[in-house]
């Protein structure tokens, strides 16, 4: 009677398809993951620039109150949140931005920002929210920081 079963070999050669094939699986599913969180970064500040852009409409519209010196943008992504009495209805019925402010899939934290009257190539934080970026120091899959997207 002979004896059925794998041979050393046979075992060796398919151990090896295994592992080539891992380690081609195991860049694209990476890759797959990082274009998740780039969408998901997209998505995100789409969203807060939407809500931004939204109360500075609003602003200009008279149904917010603001001061003869200010921008017109929000004094911070917490009042987009919390919002604003609508001062064109009589009951001054609360008008938000935002159910909540989505988080940075990049980097985790919160978003850095930058008020009105601060340069593009140099964004400070200031008085008002102009715009968001993320605080993340990586490239993104285009070759461009993720903080200047």
């Amino acid at each position: 009677m002979k004896a059925r079963g794998f041979t050393l070999v046979e075992l060796l050669i398919v151990v090896a398809i295994m592992a080539l094939l891992a380690s081609i699986a195991a860049p694209l599913a990476e890759l797959s993951y990082q274009r998740g969180k780039e969408q998901e970064l997209r998505t995100a500040l789409r969203e807060i620039r939407e809500a931004i852009d939204t109360y500075k409409r609003a602003a200009d519209d008279g149904k917010i109150e603001k001061s003869a010196d200010s921008s017109g943008y929000p004094p911070s992504l917490k009042t987009l949140v919390e919002g604003v009495p609508d001062k064109s209805t009589p009951e001054k019925s609360t008008l938000y931005f935002l159910r909540r402010i989505p988080r940075d899939p990049i980097s985790g934290e919160d978003w850095g920002v930058r008020a009105y009257a601060s340069p593009a190539n140099d964004p400070q934080p200031g008085k008002d929210v102009y715009d968001v970026y993320s605080k993340s120091e990586e490239i993104g899959l285009n070759k461009v920081p993720y903080k200047e997207w």
